[in-house]
C-alpha cells in the first residue's frame, strides 16, 4: 500500500492511494471528491469506473456533483426550509422550490484540507461556519478515504457542531463499470430493500412508503437497470428514470446493493451503516464533456444517506445533530471481477 501526493497545494490538491493489486484511488481537495477509481476488468485492462474530468481543474466548472461529498444535508429539503428547536431556517432554493444537496454552494464547492493518513488513507477536513447556506452551528466535518488490499474503497464521515443543527452526508459518485460511459441500462443491479419513500411531483417525500415487491422499482432479485426503467408510472415518469430513496434491509455484514457489468466483468458491492440509499440513473446528464461525454443515463449513483427531507417529516428517523454530539457514518464500495 502507498499514498503519494500528485499535487499537495491549493484547492486542487490531489492524492493517490495504490494497493498491492495495482488498484488506485485518487481524491482531490475541491469538494473532497473522488477523482478516479482505477481497477482491473476481466481482461486485465485498467479502467476508470467513475465520471469526472482528466484533471481536477475540470471540477471547478459546473457539473452535476461529480463524485463529491454532499452536505450539510444530502438530497432534497422541501420548500427549502426546516424548523429546529422552534426556529424556522430558510435555505437557498436551487431545485425548483426546494433545496438540493446543500444549497447554492454546498460542500461539493468547498476547499477541504487534505492530509495523508498512513499508507492507505487520506483525510479531508472542512469547517462550515454558523449560518453558511442558512444552517445553524459551526460544523467541522472530516471524511476519510481508505483503499484496502481487498479492493475496497471505504468512506468514513464524522462531524461535530457547537449548536444543534441538521446533518446528513453522502458521496455523489457516478459509476459506469464498463468505464466507457455509453449507457448503464445493461448493468445488473441488486438492492436489498422492500420499499421506497413515496415522492410528490417535485421528488419530495412526505412520510409515505411505496411497497416495491414485484414492481418496476424492485431490485431484490438482480435485474438490468434497463429492464423496467421505461414503465409508465407516475414516479418513474417525473424522475425520467430511477431517482428514488430505497429503505435498506441493512446489517453492514452483507452488501445492501450490488452492480455488475457483464461487459467488463466488474462487480461493485455496497456496504453501509446508513438506513437508506438513493439509486440515480443519470437522468439529467445531457452531454457534458469530461473524461468521456456524459449523456442521458450513462452513469449511475448509489448514494447512501439518511432519510430525505427528514427535517420536515417527524415520522422519519431524525437527521438532527445535537450540540457536541458526533455524527458518524460509514460506506464502502468493494470491487471484484467475475
Amino acid at each position: 500500500m502507498s499514498v503519494k501526493a500528485i499535487n499537495e497545494t491549493g484547492k486542487l490538491a490531489l492524492y493517490e492511494i495504490e494497493n498491492k493489486a495495482g488498484m488506485r484511488l485518487q481524491v482531490t481537495a475541491y469538494g473532497a471528491r473522488i477523482h478516479k477509481i482505477l481497477t482491473k476488468d476481466k481482461n486485465g485492462n485498467t479502467i476508470d469506473v467513475v465520471a469526472g474530468f482528466e484533471t481536477p481543474e475540470g471540477f471547478l466548472g459546473d457539473n452535476p456533483y461529480f463524485n463529491a461529498v454532499i452536505g450539510r444535508v444530502a438530497n432534497r429539503i422541501g420548500n427549502a426550509e426546516f424548523t429546529l428547536n422552534g426556529k424556522k431556517y430558510t435555505l437557498f432554493k436551487n431545485d425548483g422550490n426546494n433545496s438540493l444537496h446543500g444549497g447554492k454552494e454546498g460542500f461539493d464547492r468547498k476547499i477541504w484540507q487534505a492530509e495523508p493518513m498512513g499508507d492507505d488513507a487520506v483525510k479531508m477536513t472542512y469547517f462550515s461556519p454558523d449560518g453558511e447556506e442558512g444552517y445553524p452551528g459551526n460544523l467541522t466535518t472530516t471524511v476519510t478515504y481508505k483503499l484496502t488490499d481487498e479492493n475496497e474503497v471505504s468512506i468514513a464521515y464524522e462531524a461535530i457542531s457547537d449548536q444543534d443543527t441538521i446533518c446528513s452526508l453522502t458521496n455523489h459518485a457516478y459509476f459506469n463499470l464498463n468505464g466507457d460511459f455509453s449507457t448503464v441500462l445493461d448493468h445488473e443491479v441488486f438492492i436489498d430493500s422492500d420499499k421506497i419513500t413515496t415522492i410528490d411531483g417535485s421528488l419530495i417525500p412526505h412520510g409515505d412508503f411505496t411497497p416495491i415487491k414485484g414492481t418496476a422499482y424492485d431490485f431484490s432479485v438482480p435485474k438490468k437497470i434497463g429492464k423496467d426503467i421505461k414503465t409508465n408510472d407516475f414516479m418513474l415518469n417525473i424522475a425520467r428514470g430511477y431517482d428514488f430513496n430505497y429503505v435498506l434491509n441493512n446489517d453492514f455484514i452483507h452488501p445492501v446493493a450490488t452492480a455488475y457489468s457483464s461487459g467488463s466483468g466488474v462487480k461493485m458491492s455496497v456496504f453501509t451503516d446508513r438506513p437508506c440509499m438513493q439509486l440515480y440513473t443519470g437522468n439529467f446528464l445531457d452531454g457534458l464533456k469530461g473524461k468521456k461525454t456524459y449523456g442521458y443515463q450513462s452513469a449511475f449513483c448509489m448514494e447512501t444517506q439518511g432519510y430525505p427531507n427528514a427535517c420536515n417529516v417527524p415520522s422519519f428517523p431524525s437527521i438532527e445533530l445535537k450540540k457536541g454530539e458526533r455524527y458518524s457514518a460509514r460506506t464502502s464500495y468493494k470491487f471484484t471481477v467475475e
